[in-house]
């Protein structure tokens, strides 16, 4: 594995982002998916490859939809915060945020609108609870900086980071089941499932979890 000069891990060009790949393990062939915040298509690309799903998706930036529609993926402009409330209940089997939780103004509201449009909701981000994000705000007193959190405090994008204790918190409040999830540590190694969650919270650089509507976390 190559490094950045910063000393963080990069991917070979060839080989999709590590959640993207979890991610792609939790979805059921030939489903029904809807990419909130899809990016260049990246996803919606490995899931058709992989999966053969009916994928849809939904992104913010012009730059980023014309990435996708020269892919040939079905993508229009969208905002999370404002327009997954115009999709019907169960219009989909997976409604997916990957690595975009954070940077949504009301992250409860998107939440609970992906659990009513699709069956299950699959939510990938960086876990502002990891030890080395918690290491550099305590011995430099500034943001941190890291290979999942890479912009200054003055030009990200991210406007509501959490750890994956304040994202299980969240799910239990908004009556969800967690029916999958991975922590995935620095080397994007899985922690395994029935650690203790202080475990995940402290080792994991960045999870992903499957959700379901109704029940409680076990």
């Amino acid at each position: 594995m190559n490094f950045t000069p910063a000393g963080e891990p990069t991917r070979p060009l060839d080989q999709p982002r590590l959640d993207l790949a979890v991610i792609t393990e939790m979805v059921a062939p030939g489903a029904r998916v809807l990419d909130v915040g899809c990016g260049d298509g990246s996803l919606l690309q490995l899931l058709a490859q992989k999966k053969g799903v009916d994928g849809r998706g939904v992104e913010l930036s012009q730059r980023g939809v014309n990435e996708c529609v020269a892919k040939g993926l079905s993508v229009i402009q969208g905002d999370a915060d404002t327009d997954l409330c115009d999709y019907p209940d169960d219009g989909f089997d997976y409604v997916i945020l990957s690595q975009t939780l954070q940077a949504t103004r009301r992250p409860r509201a998107a939440l609970a609108n992906m659990l009513r449009i699709g069956r299950r909701a699959i939510v990938s981000f960086p876990n502002f609870g990891y030890w080395r994000v918690r290491a550099q705000l305590s011995l430099t007193g500034r943001m941190p900086v890291t290979g999942h959190l890479r912009y200054r405090w003055h030009d990200t994008p991210n406007i509501h980071l959490c750890t994956i204790r304040d994202f299980v918190e969240l799910v239990d409040e908004l009556g969800a089941h967690i029916e999958r999830g991975a922590a995935l540590d620095r080397a994007g190694a899985p922690i395994r499932f029935n650690a203790p969650w202080w475990v995940w919270n402290l080792f994991g650089e960045q999870a992903v979890f499957l959700l379901e509507r109704g029940g409680k976390r076990a």
